[in-house]
């Protein structure tokens, strides 16, 4: 073999050993976390089973979510109806079934969102400073000074009950959480030696931003989105329970807890499997959140 052929695998090896390095890694953090953070890894496991009944709804639920019964109004659980059906005659399970795509949807497509703009705006505010900093952060305040829930149901009343609606509503409470986060891990990381030792050798602000700020901000990022789900989710069931966010007949949980709540005591099971759907799932986001916290935090390991 010649030496020119020797040269061009060495790259080649290199980039191998490099990813096996990474993925080795990232198995003994795996292990780690689940020896460590037993309660977080059991929550995740919950969201992991509901991702995948909202991504297999069609095969799971044995009925349509909007079609109606009408020689079942009000039954309660059977073998047919697993968990009953409400006052249109429609199964409770299947629009359970249905409604975690719902809250899955506006999860993530607001965390989503909500982290691209939120780390953006942290990052500029964060580095430049100034004039710059002042401005975003005074807007950053004027919105969070309105309570969350009383933003979200203006937004969404002004702009009318969808899903879409919903979400941008949601993006514009989570983006200055996001901002001030990622602002104050800026103002942190800027004064630091590396960036100024990047600044040195005619680094451009955007190089500096995206090779040391970026990176170095993504625990704190990925800690926060973890709780934002959970929050966004319990925002969404909340606009929809008040009739402003999901419309119907879409099989909302907010939505179902809302036409449940004047059968509480004819039919409970309405009210009792869309509430503890609801409260499982954002008790699971809330939990990983707090274990994947304590699991990233450099003082607790």
């Amino acid at each position: 073999m010649s030496q020119i052929q020797l040269d061009s695998e060495l790259p080649n090896e290199r980039i191998k050993a490099g990813k096996n390095l990474h993925f080795s890694k990232f198995k003994q953090d795996c292990k780690r976390f689940i020896i460590t953070q037993k309660i977080g890894f059991v929550s995740l496991l919950i969201i992991l089973v509901v991702v995948a009944v909202a991504i297999a709804a069609p095969i799971i639920a044995p009925y349509d979510p909007i079609s109606q019964d009408r020689a079942a109004f009000l039954a309660a659980p059977t073998a047919e109806h697993l968990m009953g059906t409400d006052d249109l005659g429609r199964d409770v399970f299947s629009r359970l079934v249905y409604g975690s795509q719902i809250s899955l949807i506006v999860g993530i497509v607001t965390v989503v969102i909500s982290i691209i703009l939120g780390t953006l705006i942290g990052m500029i505010s964060g580095f430049f400073g100034g004039i710059v900093d002042m401005i975003i952060q005074r807007i950053m305040d004027a919105v969070m000074s309105i309570p969350a829930l009383i933003l979200a149901l203006f937004i969404a009343a002004l702009l009318g009950p969808a899903i879409q609606n919903v979400i941008i509503a949601l993006v514009i409470i989570e983006v200055p959480r996001f901002a001030r986060i990622v602002r104050g891990e800026m103002l942190r990381i800027r004064e630091s030696n590396y960036v100024e030792a990047s600044r040195s050798v005619g680094a451009s602000s955007f190089r500096i931003i995206m090779k040391h700020g970026l990176p170095n901000m993504m625990a704190p990022i990925i800690v926060m989105a973890s709780l934002a789900f959970g929050q966004t989710i319990i925002a969404e069931a909340s606009l929809s329970f008040l009739g402003i966010g999901t419309p119907p007949p879409n099989p909302s949980w907010g939505l179902m807890l809302s036409d449940a709540s004047m059968y509480m005591e004819s039919a409970p099971w309405l009210v009792l499997f869309p509430g503890l759907a609801l409260s499982i799932l954002v008790l699971a986001f809330n939990l990983f959140g707090d274990a994947l916290r304590d699991f990233l935090d450099p003082k607790m390991s």
